[in-house]
């Protein structure tokens, strides 16, 4: 292959890479693949966020309790926006979920990536008697948080038990 050929296509292959990582980590179909229309407003709206420090910036803030279940998984650390409670707008959820990064044993130091990494959102609708919202055509979780409706979207972390679910059995809550 000519030298001017060959670097159009080794750049090509290298645009296309780049392409696929800015995908959200969850683009295979969970429940309908049209879901994921709506969704990109969402990880339009809170890819920004995907530094941790940013978030406060933004009106959310941090919590310092790792919300795990023993059977289930884990949630992560909630951020959250106040003015963004009982939002059904895709763009504004009202909780950041963050997980904590580990070093893997077999990483190097350098790239070791520390603090806390965006995984999930959460929109939260306060109960008050009604039937349970719906959003991207899921219905919300009555009582995660008693007294209160939530739907998480796991776009940033692939979760096996499913996008929407409430716990993800890849997340974990660090041993106090």
């Amino acid at each position: 292959m000519a030298p001017r050929p060959l670097k159009a296509a080794v750049t090509l292959a290298m645009a296309a890479a780049f392409s696929l990582a800015a995908l959200p980590a969850h683009a295979a179909p969970d429940p309908d693949p049209s879901v994921w229309n709506d969704l990109s407003k969402t990880y339009d709206a809170t890819a920004k966020y995907g530094y941790e420090a940013f978030a406060p910036k933004g009106g959310f803030a941090r919590t310092d309790v790792c919300v795990a279940d023993p059977k289930e998984g884990g949630m992560g650390y909630h951020y959250v926006n106040p003015a963004n409670i009982g939002s059904l707008d895709p763009a504004k959820p009202a909780a950041l979920l963050y997980a904590d990064e580990f070093k893997d044993e077999y990483a190097d130091v350098d790239e070791f990536s520390e603090g806390r990494k965006l995984v999930a959102v959460e929109w939260v609708v306060k109960d008050s008697g009604q039937t349970a919202p719906t959003l991207f055509g899921e219905t919300f979780q009555k009582d995660q948080l008693p007294g209160y409706f939530t739907l998480h979207a796991w776009i940033y972390k692939p979760n096996p038990s499913g996008l929407f679910a409430p716990w993800n059995p890849e997340v974990a809550c660090p041993k106090a």
